[in-house]
């Protein structure tokens, strides 16, 4: 191959780079499939926790203000929709502590980063069982079934 002069290598365009997307994302455990959901239900629950928490601190310091408010606000947890709203709470208050279980395991050991898929599906499958204990006796409690 015949060397170029320094002529002939100023009038040549610069040659760009090739940047390649990688076939999936770097630097991540989960690639989008059960870890990517587990982390996101994670940070629902908590922050639904969290605001409920809040709600329940600020109505119950109402008795100290006006124990006529307090009682008006209990009175409207007493609906129905407050009592579906009771099964979220208690849903996402289990999926939360299951799955905290679970992101301890991951991070304390190597079987568990290693079994993180398999742990997810237990979460949840742990989860159906004690929401399945739960759920119908508050909806008989909600709709008029249980005393």
């Amino acid at each position: 191959m015949p060397e170029k002069s320094a002529s002939t290598l100023a009038s040549e365009p610069p040659a760009t780079p090739v940047i390649r997307n990688p076939k999936r994302p770097a630097g991540t455990l989960y690639r989008g499939r059960e870890g990517m959901w587990g982390w996101v239900l994670h940070r629902i629950t908590g922050t639904a926790i969290y605001f409920f928490l809040l709600v329940h601190i600020l109505d119950t310091s109402l008795v100290r203000l006006s124990p006529e408010a307090y009682n008006a606000v209990i009175n409207t947890y007493k609906t129905p929709i407050m009592g579906l709203g009771e099964i979220a709470l208690v849903a996402a208050i289990g999926l939360h502590a299951l799955n905290g279980l679970r992101i301890i395991l991951i991070d304390f050991s190597s079987w568990g980063t290693k079994h993180q898929r398999l742990m997810f599906w237990i979460v949840v499958g742990l989860w159906l069982v004690l929401l399945a204990g739960f759920v119908p006796r508050q909806l008989m409690h909600i709709f008029g079934g249980a005393a």
